[in-house]
């Protein structure tokens, strides 16, 4: 029985109907049967509606009177079935995220929920001694003396082990039920049935091999790391919650500072969360981390069974697990003692959730940090502008790590102008500089990456001879071409006719900029008829483990070029690269989105660090048609600071996150007229009363405008003032309350990651 809760008669339940107009609590009667039994977040049947349907429901608060007519008051029908109890900091926080980002608290509360539904335990049996080991033995001795071999044989093995499984008595000692049976009557074995985890980490665990608990062979800390480690459990003990950002440039030795930084906050009886970008990245980081700390480690991702995720979340309940490591969602997993949360490659784009409700992990980490008591630490070589901007204005504590740890120098970076080689007559992907690279690195076998940079492709309009890419006038983003003719802003709306010939120059050589990994391998090909090329892109890694096999393929000097995406250049490490090509700088520079200087400097930072981590220097060719973009200057000079001071300046004139706040309003519907009609009525619903201090943006169609038959319309609004936004959603999300029989849906977004 639960003493908290005993004594209170009613509780306050959100019915799991993910619908605004129900988007509240309801009180409902505890039962006599429940009272003690229920806890906060606790999933419960309830009478719904006016045909009192039976519904699924959380327990969201307890009440021991109320205010209105008992006998309109329905009562709770029993806990349903099969499904978990959510600790009430989980719901403390899916409130917290329905307020920040906008959602059902319904929705909220399925985000936080880490194993929606309760899964069949495993178990095993063990024969268990009843006896000493001394009086086992003897015991074995005297059946062996009766001619009674097989009880003589189980004996002697139970008195070297207190358990045995029953896998191993059956098939290894060749143990009859019968003989089982016979000395269980003779009280001196017991058998019992015992709870099994499902353990994602177990093939990792063999990977890992033993674990070394006493640190013999851990690398020394540098001057650098120490610092942080000491500076952060220093401030911790003292009862300072801090929040850090560890700007380390690639090879600088994060990971090893994470793991001091855990082992100390498992030291001082608490748990850690290491969130980390990408699924992919998992099965490489989990081994570090299990030869640091054993099986006190597990993940906990979208890609685990339904029985896996469930067995986490239990294996973190019962306090059998201390560390837990994955994406965004790993910070839901149910610790009631969270000390610590890390934060790697906290900028990346994956870290915002791309479904309702719209949290940042980052952010939302913070929230989760403060309702535990935990410090929180953020590691990038290219932090996000937020977490810099605020590292810059004292919020964050701030660290930099400036050294590999292998002594290496960075590698030499060559920026390539594309359109000097189209003039002088290459019409080739591959520029001189990096075919000439290419053939050297091969003839000395040793390993190529060419990255592909693909990321936020959006059908942008560029010319091949002078490099002059069409921008939208009002917003400084580029221009996206559409099939009907005209260049659209995703942004304001903005519409003007595609051109034929380059405004700037008058050259012909404008166009869309497409490319893909599939073309780019076939030339690999005919180039290179004895090079052997990997690819890795999102049609080779579609199949569970393809990810893995193909890094460790490469790893293995299986493969002498390694073609990808993005998700070639994130944290991996092969000491045989020592080049690295990015074939097309210019894919992600004009992609539409006010970030796209931004995650072009962090893609060619990432790239360019996956060069020369071994004992042989490294070389980075970047292609481009604007080799002279700021963005692109900095990262072949791996300047952060000069990059992030050109950057805050465009982003302070426009009026773009962190220097204000955004949030994108989509609406979606059947009918194209209604949708385009409900966006506009929205944006004119923002502007309504504005003394200044807010922007709106559009309406226009979306980047995407047209998916699963719904039109899609968006618009932008600009604030310095996140709460000022929050009461306009709020004040939206009211208007459309009151619409009757729309089939449109809206969604709000604020300080998108990307464009729409």
């Amino acid at each position: 029985m639960n003493e908290e809760t005993k004594n209170f008669c009613y509780a306050d339940i959100i019915v799991d109907i993910s619908h605004e107009s129900v988007d509240r609590p309801f009180t409902y009667r505890i039962p006599e049967a429940l009272r003690g039994r229920l806890e906060l977040g606790m999933s419960v049947a309830v009478p719904f509606g006016k045909g009192n349907r039976k519904r699924q429901g959380y327990v969201i608060d307890f009440r021991d009177s109320i205010s209105f007519d008992e006998s309109k008051v329905k009562e709770i029908e029993g806990i349903a079935q099969g499904d978990m109890a959510v600790d009430a900091i989980l719901v403390r926080l899916a409130g917290w995220i329905r307020k920040q980002y906008g959602s059902t608290m319904i929705t909220a509360l399925k985000t936080v929920l880490p194993a929606k539904q309760k899964k069949r335990n495993l178990e095993k049996r063990e024969i268990c001694r009843l006896l000493s080991s001394e009086e086992t033995e003897a015991f074995a001795k005297s059946l062996a003396q009766k001619n009674r071999p097989a009880m003589a044989r189980l004996l002697s093995a139970l008195a070297e082990r207190e358990r045995l499984p029953m896998e191993l008595v059956r098939e290894k000692l060749h143990i009859s039920p019968v003989t089982i049976s016979s000395l269980e009557k003779r009280g001196v074995i017991r058998t019992e049935r015992v709870r099994i985890y499902r353990n994602p980490v177990e093939g990792s665990m063999e990977a890992a091999g033993k674990q070394d608990a006493f640190g013999k062979n851990r690398p020394k800390l540098s001057a650098a790391q120490q610092r942080i480690v000491d500076t952060v459990l220093q401030e911790y003990d003292i009862g300072v919650r801090n929040t850090y950002l560890i700007h380390g440039i690639t090879g600088s030795g994060k990971t090893e500072v994470y793991m001091n930084l855990i082992e100390g906050c498992l030291k001082r009886g608490r748990q850690a969360i290491l969130l980390i970008p990408e699924i992919a990245l998992t099965y490489q980081t989990v081994v570090r981390f299990l030869k640091r700390f054993g099986n006190r480690v597990s993940v906990l991702h979208s890609g685990l069974s339904a029985g896996e995720k469930y067995d986490q979340c239990e294996r973190a309940k019962a306090g059998d697990i201390d560390v837990i490591i994955g994406p965004r969602s790993a910070l839901f997993t149910p610790f009631d003692n969270v000390g610590l949360i890390i934060m790697d490659e906290e900028h990346e784009p994956s870290y915002k959730s791309e479904t309702m409700p719209k949290y940042h992990a980052r952010e939302t980490a913070l929230y989760l940090a403060k309702l535990h008591g935990a410090s929180v630490v953020l590691g990038s070589a290219t932090p996000s502008l937020e977490s810099y901007y605020r590292a810059k204005r004292g919020e964050y504590g701030f660290f930099y790590l400036g050294e590999r740890l292998t002594g290496n120098v960075l590698p030499e970076v060559y920026p390539v102008d594309l359109r000097r080689e189209l003039r002088e007559g290459n019409r080739s992907i591959f520029s001189r500089k990096l075919q000439e690279l290419m053939e050297d690195r091969l003839e000395k076998k040793q390993q190529v990456m060419l990255f592909l940079n693909r990321r936020g492709l959006a059908g942008f309009v560029s010319c091949r001879n002078c490099g002059h890419v069409m921008i939208c006038p009002h917003c400084s983003v580029s221009l996206s071409e559409h099939k009907n003719g005209k260049l659209v802003c995703h942004y304001c709306g903005y519409e003007e006719p595609a051109v034929k010939t380059c405004p700037s120059c008058d050259s012909r050589y404008i166009l869309g900029f497409k490319a893909g990994t599939e073309a780019v391998e076939e030339k690999l090909h005919q180039m290179y008829p004895k090079a052997r090329v990997l690819r890795m892109d999102g049609d080779t890694t579609k199949k569970k483990d393809s990810y893995e096999k193909i890094l460790s393929a490469f790893a293995d000097r299986e493969a002498d070029i390694l073609l990808g995406t993005q998700m070639i250049v994130k944290g991996h490490d092969f000491p045989a690269v020592t080049l690295v090509g990015v074939l097309a700088a210019d894919m992600s520079l004009f992609a539409g989105d006010y970030r796209a200087a931004e995650r072009t400097f962090q893609l060619l930072t990432q790239a360019a660090g996956r060069a020369g981590r071994g004992d042989v220097p490294g070389e980075v060719v970047i292609q481009s048609y604007q080799p002279e973009h700021y963005s692109i200057v900095h990262a072949a000079a791996q300047d952060y600071e000069g990059f992030y001071e050109e950057e805050i300046l465009y982003r302070e004139i426009g009026m773009y996150p962190p220097a204000a706040h955004l949030m994108a309003v989509l609406v979606t519907g059947p009918e194209e007229e209604s949708a385009a009609l409900l966006a506009k009525e929205l944006a004119e619903l923002a502007r309504e009363g504005d003394n200044g201090e807010l922007t709106v943006l559009g309406p226009g169609t979306a980047t995407l405008s047209k998916l699963n038959d719904n039109y899609r319309f968006l618009f932008y609004i600009k604030c310095s003032d996140s709460k000022k936004l929050a009461k306009l959603r709020e004040r939206m999300e009211s208007y459309i309350q009151t619409l009757q029989n729309r089939s449109e849906q809206v969604q709000f977004d604020i300080d998108p990651m990307s464009g729409y």
